[in-house]
């Protein structure tokens, strides 16, 4: 059932051509429900509207009016919807120590305090949530739907333990629970966020254990270590170099384990430990599952793989060019490497500016949480040379602001060089076409 005031998605959008345009649908409509079933997400919509008969319930403005409809299998209706639930977002209700969300500074922007554990973003858009906050509701509605995979941060396997570092007595036992989505079909990916002293070492151990215990349901387990900015009171602190190698030794013995029952890696250290620890990062054919990726797993590989790639393809212009590539601290060994054997190759000027993170604090090292603020301060009275590369995950999933809310565009005009945004330093060293906008 809906829950209690469920009131329908409003439609963004409608495609040229589509049904929902030959039908009369508008920006601006809400499509309430599908053969009498309320929608409380893009998942409803999805789940009702597979049928080739169908009534929508519309409203628009202060009417309701309902619309008739036959097509074809999975002929698609051609709305979408400002939002992807329309119920309200599920707020966590764990206070871990570790939360990022809560050692964010004061003044930034509203969304990036919103402290989400949805499951629906779980499974639209791989966001990894708790388990604490489901109701019996939620759990028929997971059966009856099928939503899978989910991600879930497990951290511990050890009721106590992981009631500890969720700052929630009243947690459920996730072991239960990942059992329970198993009986249903449903398959998770699992994380591990390490925090020295706590999880780590016999602990650690005896997680990776149990969840393996619950394969193939638990499809991938990933290790990340904590993060903590300069404004974090949980009395915590960062993983040092050897508990990094100590943590990857761990893991070492059960990968090749797994690798060997069950022909796949399934545990995934993520490229943070493996840098941390100033271990070699596996081969490309370590990350048999692309699932992991939005959790560091593999991506330093990516970038390895399609440098030795472009290295093959380049062609050298007819004069050489100058560019500078901005970066966190934690990649810039890697990259250093890289620029240095691209600079030697081509004959161009290619300056790497790692970029110290102040804003958060100088323990807070990936590229993708670097602040305008530090970048242009770190970039301002600089030969920039022709162009400046600036790290794509900076820009959040859209590409449109940093953290500090600064669009690719404020670069650019403080600088007085065109910038772009890359993945890639094949992107990064591909000359820009016009100036970012």
């Amino acid at each position: 059932m809906a829950r209690e005031g469920a009131r329908g998605g409003v439609i963004a959008e409608v495609s040229p051509g589509s049904i929902a345009e030959e039908i009369g649908l508008e920006p601006g409509d809400v499509l309430e429900a599908v053969n009498g079933h309320p929608l409380r997400d893009v998942i409803d919509y999805r789940y009702y509207t597979a049928e080739e008969e169908m009534t929508l319930l519309i409203r628009r403005g202060g009417e309701r009016f309902t619309v008739e409809i036959e097509r074809d299998y999975g002929e698609e209706l051609g709305i979408t919807f400002t939002e992807i639930v329309f119920d309200g977002l599920r707020e966590c209700n764990n206070r871990c120590p570790f939360c990022f969300v809560r050692q964010m500074p004061p003044g930034l922007r509203r969304a990036l305090y919103v402290r989400d554990d949805d499951y629906r973003y779980s499974f639209l858009l791989g966001n990894f949530i708790t388990l604490t906050n489901l109701t019996e509701e939620d759990w028929a509605r997971l059966g009856e739907q099928r939503l899978s995979p989910l991600y879930v941060s497990i951290h511990s396997s050890d009721l106590a333990l992981r009631r500890r570092l969720l700052g929630n007595p009243s947690a459920p036992d996730v072991m239960a629970q990942l059992r329970r989505l198993g009986e249903m079909g449903i398959s998770v990916h699992g994380q591990i966020v390490i925090v020295p002293g706590l999880n780590d070492g016999e602990a650690l151990q005896r997680t990776i254990a149990d969840v393996a215990a619950l394969w193939p349901t638990v499809q991938t387990l990933a290790l990340v270590p904590v993060g903590l900015t300069r404004f974090h009171r949980g009395g915590l602190r960062p993983m040092t170099r050897d508990e990094a190698r100590a943590v990857l030794d761990v893991a070492r013995a059960f990968w090749q384990a797994h690798r060997a029952a069950w022909g796949c890696t399934w545990l995934y250290p993520s490229d943070e430990l493996f840098l941390l620890a100033g271990e070699p990062l596996p081969p490309a054919s370590f990350y048999d599952d692309p699932a992991q990726k939005e959790n560091g797993v593999g991506l330093v590989r990516d970038l390895l793989e399609d440098w030795e790639a472009f290295k093959q393809r380049w062609r050298p212009p007819k004069t050489p060019h100058a560019v500078t590539l901005v970066c966190g601290t934690l990649i810039a060994p890697i990259l250093d490497r890289l620029a240095a054997e691209f600079a030697a190759l081509s004959g161009w000027s290619v300056r790497l500016v790692p970029v110290e993170n102040r804003f958060f604090g100088e323990t807070v090292t990936v590229s993708g949480l670097l602040t305008a603020e530090d970048v242009l301060a770190a970039l301002e009275e600089r030969d920039l040379g022709e162009w400046v590369a600036l790290p794509r995950a900076m820009f959040g999933a859209d590409g449109s602001q940093t953290l500090d809310g600064a669009p690719p565009a404020a670069f650019a005009e403080r600088l007085g060089v065109p910038v772009i945004l890359a993945e890639t330093l094949r992107k990064a060293l591909s000359p820009p076409r016009r100036r970012a906008r």
